[in-house]
């Protein structure tokens, strides 16, 4: 494999992800405030300055399970009754969708759910950016942003990527969470969102479209989509390295490439790997989170116009502290922008 640069490195990223997200100082709403390893994962921000998590529940909720957990709440840890806020965000949520016909009794069901509500917290710029699904499912963490935030301008489509952190490298893995069956156009977007995510997070872009076959030695249906999106995804970005098809082999393995897809830029040392469907991603990076022990950080929802993400619903502590991170830094970078 090629030599990693310093934020390529697992430990180096990670250090890279707690120093960024230190400097960029933002409060995250985690709605599953009572949930203990959001409840952990918070209190570990706290403590190492990652961000100010604002936890949505009852206190007394909240410093039970922390108390169950054999834990401190630290004082930078804000807990915010949801039953105490709710009602200011009806009239504008019944303003944001009022197209759809939305009543207000409507607008005050909905927020009734703390995804919702955590949603409305970072439309009206009370907090940076919303991380749940430890106990939610994707499509409830998502349908409020998508209904409320909205797209980023220029993007039409909202995808993910999982930075996974392998023993000597760190890869990027996309999409494996929410879009099931892309269409080429759709996976030449992904590929091209995902590899300016890798960038911004310090990785050097080198991209592999993943089939099941290699270059012209496979014919069908899914390879010639996979095919096309590279293609599409090569004409919109030429200052961005991207191949495919490839097998997963050829994308990694000097070896493999030499013989498969001589003379390609990417093959035999892809670090972003984009896969042709949902079904193909997430279990690729389940298999490779399970049965290599490799910590998985997201999955970081891209194309939003404010940073929402969610997480596995089997998701580790570390896996929320590095989301959380990574949700902090994303916030940064938008307002900069």
């Amino acid at each position: 494999m090629t030599q990693a640069k310093v934020t390529d490195a697992p430990q180096k990223f990670c250090e890279f992800l707690t120093q960024k997200a230190h400097e960029a100082n933002k409060r995250i709403v985690l709605p599953e405030g009572n949930e203990p390893r959001t409840v952990q994962a918070a209190n570990i921000c706290a403590e190492k300055g990652i961000a100010t998590p604002v936890l949505l529940g009852k206190k007394e909720e909240i410093e039970n399970v922390a108390k169950s957990l054999n834990i401190t709440l630290n004082e930078k840890i804000e807990i915010v009754d949801p039953d105490t806020i709710r009602n200011n965000y009806v009239d504008r949520l019944v303003e944001l969708r009022k197209s759809k016909g939305l009543t207000p009794e409507d607008a005050l069901a909905l927020l009734q759910d703390n995804v919702y509500l955590g949603t409305m917290m970072i439309e009206r710029n009370e907090v940076d950016g919303l991380v749940s699904g430890a106990v939610h499912t994707t499509a409830n963490t998502i349908r409020p942003a998508l209904q409320v935030i909205k797209t980023a301008p220029g993007q039409s489509i909202v995808s993910s990527v999982f930075f996974m952190l392998m023993p000597d490298q760190v890869l990027v893995y996309g999409d494996c969470a929410i879009n099931p069956k892309p269409t080429s156009e759709e996976l030449s977007q992904i590929a091209i969102q995902s590899a300016d995510s890798a960038k911004a997070f310090g990785i050097d872009p080198k991209v592999a479209m993943i089939s099941y076959s290699t270059g012209t030695s496979g014919k069908g249906e899914d390879v010639d989509k996979v095919r096309d999106a590279a293609k599409l995804a090569q004409e919109k970005r030429p200052d961005l390295l991207i191949d495919g098809p490839l097998q997963y082999d050829a994308a990694i393995v000097p070896e493999v490439a030499a013989q498969k897809a001589p003379g390609s830029k990417v093959a035999g040392q892809a670090n972003v790997f984009i896969f042709p469907d949902l079904s193909c991603g997430n279990c690729t990076y389940k298999a490779v989170q399970r049965s290599a022990g490799v910590i998985s950080v997201g999955p970081m929802l891209q194309g939003l116009k404010r940073p929402v993400n969610d997480l596995s619903r089997g998701a580790l502590v570390e896996d929320i502290v590095y989301t959380i991170a990574i949700t902090a830094i994303q916030a940064d970078q938008i307002a900069k922008a």
